[in-house]
């Protein structure tokens, strides 16, 4: 099943099931989906819908952040909810051991030595590791 039919299909069982955070953050993404498909003038394909996935995910825990800090743990616990609903349309994440593996590789392939060469292992890196680690380390 297609990613798009799987977010649908869960939607659709969130309403039946009437859990309103999964069906908020499932309409969210639904739209925000519909957005990128109007930008970019078709369909996104997985790699596009997974970046917009982890977007949505970051901008949440940047909420659970503010909602901390201003004492909203109400709004917090339900932000963390969402989170929860989107990492399942997410690629399964890499483990600590897996990503090293992957980043020795790259500073490898990229020959690099020292910190000012971040920039060209860090574009070796993402396409490898795209939906299935963020870039923070």
């Amino acid at each position: 099943m297609e990613l798009h039919e799987r977010i649908e299909e869960a939607l659709k069982n969130a309403i039946r099931g009437k859990n309103e955070n999964a069906k908020d953050a499932l309409r969210m993404l639904l739209t925000s989906l519909k957005v990128k498909e109007k930008e970019i003038r078709r369909q996104p394909n997985e790699t596009e819908t997974n970046q917009l996935i982890s977007s949505l995910i970051k901008q949440r825990r940047d909420s659970i952040e503010q909602y901390k800090l201003g004492g909203r743990a109400d709004l917090a616990a339900k932000e963390e909810d969402e989170i929860r609903v989107l990492q399942n349309f997410l690629p399964q994440q890499l483990s600590a051991e897996e990503l090293e593996k992957i980043v020795a590789e790259a500073v490898a392939e990229a020959g690099a030595t020292s910190q000012k060469e971040m920039g060209r292992v860090m574009k070796i890196l993402m396409p490898k590791v795209a939906g299935r680690a963020d870039g923070k380390w």
